[in-house]
């Protein structure tokens, strides 16, 4: 019978622990790809995005279809791995892969049309992205609205392979994209934080109010007292 102790710290988890402690106990394989594979599909390609929760810049999906017989080790849930495995694993990726996209849909978008549609958005046009085009999708927990067929995944980053390896790079990617506006917006720590609501970024926004980039739609960004900056192109 397990202790109290060990009872009270399940508990008092926070959701987000509670889920990356779920995550590392699952086995990312190609069980899924096999399954599609034998069921007569030959080009299957794993989707996913990355910066959903971001209050900062695009939420970046990608499509990956992979070798089917060159096996990329340590594909994992882009969440569960170092940023240094990443960087090393996101060009083993492209450079294995049969085809591969990344596509981002800015703020101004997510705000138009909400961040779920703007996720799935950007996931499909990863999909239609890809030469050869896929024949299957295996796709992190939704469905997207294209005639492949495809199948929803729960915790798909964590199972499959080929969904692994798309959040990989979508994560890669968008982390790159922090970086470059950090040296833009250096007040806010875009390149610690990617944009999430940290303390510190939550702190620069009551400090210095919202870039242009920010996503407006996101409550700690509006009801942020001071002005939006007015950001110009020269």
């Amino acid at each position: 019978m397990p202790s109290t102790a060990k009872i009270t710290s399940e508990f008092s988890l926070s959701p987000s622990a509670a889920k990356l402690r779920l995550l590392k106990k699952l086995r990312c394989t190609l069980r899924y790809e096999k399954g599609a594979w034998a069921a007569g599909a030959a080009l299957v390609a794993g989707v996913d995005e990355v910066g959903r929760g971001s209050l900062f810049g695009p939420v970046v999906a990608a499509a990956v279809i992979l070798e089917r017989g060159y096996r990329i080790r340590g594909l994992r849930d882009s969440k569960l791995l170092l940023p240094e495995r990443r960087e090393l694993l996101a060009p083993r990726i492209r450079e294995h892969a049969v085809a591969w996209a990344v596509v981002a849909v800015d703020a101004a978008r997510i705000d138009q049309i909400n961040i779920y549609q703007a996720s799935r958005l950007a996931m499909r046009e990863a999909v239609m992205r890809l030469q050869p085009a896929a024949d299957h999708l295996l796709i992190d927990a939704v469905r997207l609205d294209c005639d492949v067929p495809q199948r929803a995944i729960i915790h798909g980053d964590a199972l499959s392979a080929s969904i692994a390896a798309a959040s990989i790079l979508a994560k890669v990617e968008r982390d790159r994209m922090m970086y470059e506006w950090d040296a833009v917006f250096p007040e806010y720590g875009l390149a610690s934080h990617k944009g999430y609501s940290t303390p510190q970024h939550l702190a620069a926004l009551l400090e210095y109010g919202p870039t242009p980039l920010h996503r407006q739609s996101f409550a700690p960004v509006w009801s942020s007292p001071v002005e939006q900056e007015v950001f110009e192109f020269e």
